[in-house]
């Protein structure tokens, strides 16, 4: 085979394998960067409700102790307008704070009036509300005292329409400060136990259990 033959056939090689490396290259970057979807529905995020800062609520009871003067604590419900009512400042905006915030504010309030500049807050019990809808059976609203997950929402709404519910796509609607934001969170991967992640719900969520798509 003369020079010129050798040199052709190689190039002829080349080029048959270039495809395969750039493949190959463009699977090792997707494996390194993630994969994109256009999907406008984010992946939810999972993370325990003990990492998430306490937001006092409408409903919720709250003591409030001064140890430099017990004859001033209270126990008291944030009423429907987000205040509570103290002897010494009268109304004061609770909800939308967290309970630590809240303490800092009534010491700011009452320090003229205090010999021990010391507050406590102490969330008594709290309840909040959650919407269930789609292919459920019980459809409606749930409340509940404690951290609620979206799986532990939908026994409380009946459990799932087996017949028609997708468990793979379930969403959860939240109004977030700059709108509202949709999740996506795979209950049936929950309930098969391959994952122990949990996604809770925060107040007025709405969790929607959509139908599988049905071919005729």
């Amino acid at each position: 085979m003369s020079l010129n033959s050798m040199l052709i056939l190689k190039s002829i090689q080349s080029a048959r394998r270039l495809p395969v490396l750039v493949a190959v290259s463009c699977l090792a970057l997707l494996g390194l960067t993630g994969c994109q979807t256009a999907s406008t529905i984010p992946t939810a995020s999972l993370v325990s409700a003990q990492s998430q800062p306490i937001t006092l609520r409408e409903g919720d009871v709250l003591r409030i102790a001064f140890p430099g003067a017990p004859s001033l604590d209270t126990t008291q419900p944030i009423r429907r307008d987000g205040k509570i009512v103290l002897s010494m400042v009268g109304e004061v905006v609770a909800a939308g704070r967290t309970p630590a915030d809240l303490q800092k504010e009534l010491i700011k309030l009452c320090a003229s009036q205090l010999v021990s500049k010391e507050v406590t807050v102490t969330v008594v019990s709290s309840t909040f509300p959650v919407f269930v809808t789609g292919a459920v059976l019980r459809p409606g609203k749930v409340m509940s005292d404690h951290p609620l997950s979206a799986l532990e929402a939908v026994m409380e709404a009946g459990g799932f329409d087996y017949t028609k519910a997708n468990l793979s796509a379930v969403v959860v609607i939240r109004q977030e400060k700059n709108g509202v934001k949709k999740y996506t969170v795979d209950l049936k991967r929950v309930l098969a136990g391959k994952t122990s992640e949990v996604f809770y719900l925060q107040t007025s969520d709405i969790v929607y259990v959509p139908e599988k798509f049905a071919w005729f």
